[in-house]
């Protein structure tokens, strides 16, 4: 593979290579390392390996930063969400990866270039190239790049989610009052505010944030329904 094509993936992925041979090893798969039993070199699998950990570490950091007021469980929903074989497969098309993968001649005879676990596999073994070649800040900056897509379309559904209808239900069923909301809390500057809200409401007192208003009412009323399911109210 020249150095024109392999140009080509790092503007794809957005990062240049200090050394080219880690991300070449990302690109080497198992079946064209067999079909070459005569070269010393390396399959992608160990890379593979660190890189599936490297990215569950930065989207989990991602997460917690994007949704400060979801618990562990919720988090690791989406952050499943995220990392799994069909989506990794979906960034790696994006980038085109499966046009530099070396793939044995069965392999790339079977469409191999265009199957799921390959492109995902792919995908974590140049994630770990990136980490080795130029540490975590890059790394972080490359894997945030290609997931804010999927974390806007996360913080949308988040947000459209009504909980405050749903938590005046409860409340009118339940204690017969009305929440009442009240900002706490803005910073920011005004081109990029954060808000934080609370809300109240009979024992019951939550808090969410949000870059609107409205989004945190939502948090805070998404709160306060998980404080009403715990009390057993």
């Amino acid at each position: 593979m020249n150095d024109l094509n392999l140009s080509l993936l790092e503007t794809n992925l957005q990062y240049a290579f200090r050394s080219r041979d880690f991300l070449e090893r990302a690109l080497r798969h198992s079946s064209f390392v067999n079909e070459h039993p005569d070269k010393e070199i390396e399959n992608n699998e160990r890379l593979e390996f660190l890189g599936d950990s490297v990215l569950n570490m930065v989207i989990s950091h991602l997460l917690m930063k994007q949704f400060p007021r979801l618990n562990e469980g919720d988090l690791s929903k989406i952050r499943s969400s995220l990392v799994n074989e069909s989506q990794l497969a979906m960034i790696a098309r994006k980038i085109h990866l499966g046009d530099f993968i070396r793939l044995g001649k069965g392999e790339m005879n079977s469409g191999g270039q265009d199957k799921a676990s390959i492109l995902a596999d792919g995908f974590e073994a140049l994630m770990a190239a990136v980490y080795l070649d130029g540490g975590f800040d890059n790394v972080f900056e490359v894997i945030t790049a290609h997931f804010s897509g999927l974390f806007d379309i996360i913080a949308s559904s988040e947000e459209n989610q009504d909980f405050k209808s749903r938590i005046q239900e409860i409340a009118q069923a339940t204690v017969k009052l009305q929440p009442e909301y009240r900002v706490i809390n803005e910073s920011g500057p005004d081109h990029d505010k954060t808000f934080e809200v609370e809300l109240v409401v009979g024992s019951i007192s939550a808090q969410g944030t949000g870059k609107s208003k409205k989004a945190a009412e939502q948090a805070a009323a998404k709160q306060a329904l998980e404080l009403f399911s715990r009390q057993g109210q």
